[in-house]
């Protein structure tokens, strides 16, 4: 007598609805699920100590195996500044017709030294600290921006050296000297939210990064830090949107503006009409929609 053997009847399989509608009913959500916006917002908001003692970290380890130490925090700057002097003052000209060039230089390479660094640092943000991304849950807008705010630090420890070049120069301390600070601040708005949108773009392609050193290079060329775009703005031979693009340039609007505030010989005429619009556009534009921009991909940020 042969046996029959009977395989126990298989549960169904719960549909995609079912398993849904399980797991809200427990109180259960998508492992790094984008939150929204507000309480994105929130949630980084809360992490605010941590992105400034990441940032003060950073800016601490960044020099630390250099005999010199933090003193080439002003001495990069300082001897780019010279060099680009040699080359463009003195070689080329440019100091020609620029009262107090020096300064005007110094101020230049220091203020687009600040976007050039926040901008390639933004780039790397996410494709250069994947093993802190992919251990530790919290939003991944915080290392672009402690990124942004180590270089504002640096920058800040800079400006002390600025200033003593200033008064060796003769320009005089002014009321004026009191705008730096809005307009810094403009600038880290603007800073953050491009280091933001290429924080996400060098995340899924971290070539990017191996190009960017080119392309900040060229935008510097165009942005005034060793020439006077308003000279170069008053010879008839320049087309009048090449004038435009070049005055409303962001790197240029926030020299200019810092320039206007530190530097007496540099007057409101050499600056675009509607100057400090221009620059709250800039940061509003780049700094929400940058923001935004990096949200949307919050939850893709560490997987391969």
């Amino acid at each position: 007598m042969s046996q029959v053997l009977h395989s126990p009847p298989q549960a169904p399989v719960p549909a995609d609805d079912d398993l849904a509608a399980l797991a809200a009913r427990h109180g259960l959500s998508v492992s790094g699920a984008r939150p929204s916006l507000p309480e994105y917002v929130r949630q980084l908001w809360a992490r605010r100590h941590f992105i400034t003692a990441f940032a003060t970290a950073k800016l601490t380890a960044q020099y630390s195996q250099a005999k010199l130490g933090q003193v080439w925090q002003v001495m990069t700057p300082l001897l780019n500044a010279a060099v680009y002097y040699f080359i463009f003052g003195v070689l080329l000209g440019t100091k020609h017709g620029v009262p107090d060039y020096v300064p005007f230089l110094v101020t230049g390479v220091f203020v687009w030294t600040f976007t050039q660094s926040s901008i390639m640092a933004g780039t790397r943000a996410i494709s250069g600290n994947l093993g802190l991304v992919r251990a530790l849950h919290f939003p991944r807008a915080a290392l672009p921006l402690s990124f942004c705010l180590q270089q504002l630090q640096q920058l800040l420890f800079s400006m002390a050296a600025l200033v003593v070049i200033l008064l060796c120069f003769g320009v005089p301390v002014g009321v004026s000297w009191l705008l730096a600070a809005p307009a810094l601040f403009l600038q880290f708005t603007f800073n953050a939210g491009v280091s933001m949108v290429m924080a996400r773009m060098g995340a899924r392609t971290p070539d990017i990064a191996q190009l960017m050193p080119f392309v900040l290079r060229t935008w510097m060329y165009v942005s005034g830090v060793m020439w006077s775009i308003d000279k170069l703005a008053d010879k008839d031979s320049l087309p009048r949107v090449v004038t435009v693009l070049l005055e409303t340039n962001p790197a240029a609007i926030y020299i200019d503006l810092m320039r206007f505030a530190l530097i007496d010989s540099f007057h409101a005429g050499q600056l675009p009409a509607h100057v400090w619009a221009i620059a709250v556009g800039w940061a509003l534009l780049a700094g929400v929609g940058g923001f935004i921009y990096f949200w949307k991909a919050e939850e893709t940020y560490g997987r391969g």
